[in-house]
């Protein structure tokens, strides 16, 4: 059986993360600048002739729209493609939309979590989702329970099922703190990985059990600037 990996990339550049507002479950679409980012994405891919077996992305629009230059790119456009809502950004609830500074220097540090002045860096994932469902006045976020549970069950259900057709390669488009949840999930000592737009984190699978080969890789990225570059002049 060939080896199951799963290339998790995170989507492009997007209007919210250009001004600086939390994304969650709501949504805004790619800039040029992020466009222009996963088309160097989906060039270095294609350089790199890896062999997709299929494709998956949360249900959300930035997503999908990052998946289709990658499919576009790589020549991939009759992949088999799903979208599954389990790995999908966390949920802000109510703050959803609202602007990073006033969720995680505003609003977040009057909650429990934050208690004596701890500074997001030391808080681990189960406190912010605590203080989240604290401040979310919508009752829509949700516990860490749930949240954790809901992504690391999303991306195995992927590789089990690519398993299942004799292993190989899957290309997977996801979200910042969601990837960087799994990461944590799957090796503690992984804490807040910085998850660039664009960048890509390779996860193997075997015997029910994810191993991390890549976090947040971004010589794809580059491989496909320099490939553009070159013919551009």
């Amino acid at each position: 059986m060939t080896e199951t990996r799963l290339y998790i990339a995170r989507h492009g550049k997007t209007m919210f993360n250009t001004i600086g507002r939390a994304q969650g479950w709501s949504d805004s679409p790619l800039t040029v600048f992020g466009e222009e980012g996963i088309r160097e994405l989906g060039v270095g891919l294609k350089a790199a002739e890896i062999p997709f077996k299929a494709a998956f992305s949360s249900d959300s629009g930035r997503t999908m729209q990052t998946m289709e230059i990658i499919l576009r790119e790589t020549h991939n456009e009759h992949l088999p493609y799903q979208r599954d809502k389990r790995i999908r950004e966390w949920c802000f609830g109510s703050l959803d939309g609202g602007y990073d500074g006033e969720l995680f220097q505003g609003v977040l540090p009057r909650t429990v979590a934050f208690a004596e002045g701890r500074p997001i860096e030391e808080l681990s994932y189960a406190d912010i989702a605590q203080s989240i469902v604290e401040v979310d006045t919508a009752n829509w976020a949700e516990p860490w329970e749930v949240l954790s549970k809901r992504i690391y069950d999303g991306f195995e259900a992927i590789a089990q099922e690519i398993e299942a057709q004799g292993g190989g390669n899957a290309i997977v488009v996801s979200h910042g703190m969601t990837i960087g949840t799994l990461l944590w999930l799957i090796d503690h000592s992984q804490e807040k990985p910085d998850i660039d737009n664009g960048s890509v984190t390779v996860l193997a699978y075997k015997d029910g059990q994810f191993t991390i080969e890549k976090v947040a890789d971004l010589s794809y990225r580059q491989k496909g600037r320099e490939l553009i570059t070159a013919n551009e002049k």
